[in-house]
């Protein structure tokens, strides 16, 4: 049984009252924003000249942060950053980077003071540096025999004229801890049980209903595609996980997320050289983000029911294991023909997908770590999405630039198809070729999606970043669940209101 951290440690709270001597006196640091021209802004605040005066020095250098310590018994860090932007991406970048010139001396306790912002701006600042510190405040897995240092523990904000809004600020947080933290575990330590059990203690802690499809019962639902790919593992614990968000009894299925999570990807029969499997224990992040976004919306209870189904395998090498030029039939009846066992990922959603769409939700929506096609596209600061309705792009790309996890929508043309027609089945699993497999994949999964359904396919080349991304610090970022949120509480008011956008 895997033990599992509080993915949500940070505590924050925001008043509108203006900071006084002794608030400040009590934190180990104290970050505060202001424009980069308005000294005045700061000369009223405790600390006042001493703030103005490193306002004053972060102009003449040319720098957007500069710190010093407070004439404090404390000596109370002070950090300040000059601030102009929005929400986005930058806005993010620039969070993070205060947020880690602010922790450099490992405080347990930030003070974050907004002045001289236009109310635009205050919100857009504090729901970034709330979103930095949410994912600093967070350790990955560690198994040293040395104890980590203490990270923060609260964010007091202050001065908060606009309303804040700490609910979404906390439910993306807690989203994308859970899915950095699964996506890093070793690969011996989330074996395919352990994952599964994790899931169902997570679910159930939530209110969470949860079902799990074993090996026989996929067997028996003729889930083909799955199963090959599963046939080559030593155990037999291989499934697919049903999760029911329910805000009302008999809610419908309004949204249904699936996720990709093959825990350890040696390649298959097409063996993956050393470096191309190195870090294949997280090519089970799709699942992680499907979890992690469920969890968000769960959080904030939003008023549509959602299904979440996470395709949990590892694809190893066996005298069972599947190889090129198989036949398999999944469970919506499609024959495939293999070409590559390295393409696994989109075996399993494949079964995964057609068994999500049963449930006929209004929209399905999939994350996967599916091609390095996508990776060379975009490299890993965008991630590529893919749809069956048009209209879904102009949204994606809105939801990407607001939440700043940028994406970039990919053509699906039917024409596209040729590539993959077969002369012994349905569909090729892929080409023999390389070129465009991001969307040769996407339109191998669009067969197993009835065309009555809205369905958007995320394929994740930003789950991965040396140095972090945006506001994240760390090379696994979580990417999709701020995404998500976004599409489903700003972009659109629902998942309802996004099918009716979608199908308009």
């Amino acid at each position: 049984m895997i033990e599992l951290p509080d993915f949500s440690p940070l505590r924050a709270t925001v008043t509108s009252s203006a900071p006084t001597r002794v608030a400040l006196d009590e934190l180990d640091h104290l970050l505060v924003v202001a424009p980069r021209n308005d000294e005045a802004a700061l000369v009223r605040l405790p600390y006042g000249k001493q703030l103005a005066g490193l306002l004053a020095r972060a102009r003449k250098s040319d720098e957007d942060l500069i710190s010093s310590r407070a004439a404090n018994d404390r000596a109370t860090g002070l950090t300040v950053a000059t601030f102009k932007g929005a929400r986005g991406f930058a806005t993010l970048t620039w969070a993070g980077k205060a947020v880690r010139e602010s922790l450099r001396d490992k405080p347990r306790s930030l003070g974050i003071v907004l002045a001289g912002l236009s109310e635009a701006e205050e919100a857009a600042a504090a729901e970034s540096l709330l979103a930095a510190a949410g994912a600093a405040a967070f350790a990955l897995p560690s198994f040293k025999r040395e104890r980590s240092p203490k990270l923060l523990a609260t964010v007091r904000l202050f001065g908060a004229r606009s309303a804040i809004d700490l609910a979404t600020a906390r439910a993306q947080t807690l989203g994308n801890n859970v899915a950095r933290w699964f996506t890093a575990l070793p690969p011996n330590v989330l074996t395919m049980t352990a994952y599964r059990k994790a899931i169902e203690q997570i679910a159930k802690a939530h209110g969470i209903r949860s079902r799990f499809f074993g090996e026989r019962e996929l067997g028996k639902l003729k889930a083909g595609a799955f199963l090959a790919v599963a046939s080559g593992n030593a155990t037999r614990d291989a499934g697919i996980v049903h999760l029911r968000y329910r805000p009302t009894r008999n809610a419908p299925a309004s949204l249904a997320l699936v996720g990709k999570g093959i825990v350890f990807d040696t390649g298959g029969t097409n063996l993956k050289p050393f470096l191309g499997m190195l870090d294949m224990h997280t090519d089970m992040q799709g699942s992680a983000v499907a979890l992690g976004t469920l969890l968000a919306l769960a959080e904030l209870r939003v008023p549509f029911g959602i299904d979440a189904w996470l395709a949990i395998t590892e694809n190893r090498v066996g005298a069972e294991a599947y190889k090129p030029q198989d036949l398999v039939t999944a469970v919506n009846g499609t024959t495939i023909q293999v070409i590559h066992t390295d393409a696994e990922g989109r075996m399993v959603l494949a079964d995964t997908l057609a068994l999500a769409a049963r449930e006929k939700p209004g929209v399905i929506i999939d994350y996967a770590t599916l091609t390095g096609s996508c990776e060379i596209a975009l490299t890993g600061r965008y991630s590529g999405v893919f749809a069956n309705r048009s209209a879904a792009n102009a949204l994606l790309q809105q939801a990407g630039a607001d939440s700043g996890e940028r994406v970039w929508p990919f053509p699906m043309d039917d024409d596209y198809d040729e590539l993959l027609k077969s002369e012994v089945a349905d569909i090729k699993q892929c080409s023999a070729e390389s070129a465009g497999d991001h969307i040769l994949a996407s339109r191998f999964l669009s067969r197993f999606v009835p065309k009555s359904i809205p369905w958007i396919h995320v394929d994740l080349s930003a789950g991965q970043h040396k140095g972090g991304l945006a506001h994240v610090p760390t090379e696994i970022t979580g990417f999709g669940v701020r995404l998500t949120v976004e599409l489903l509480t700003r972009t659109t008011r629902s998942a309802d209101d996004l099918k009716k956008r979608l199908d308009a």
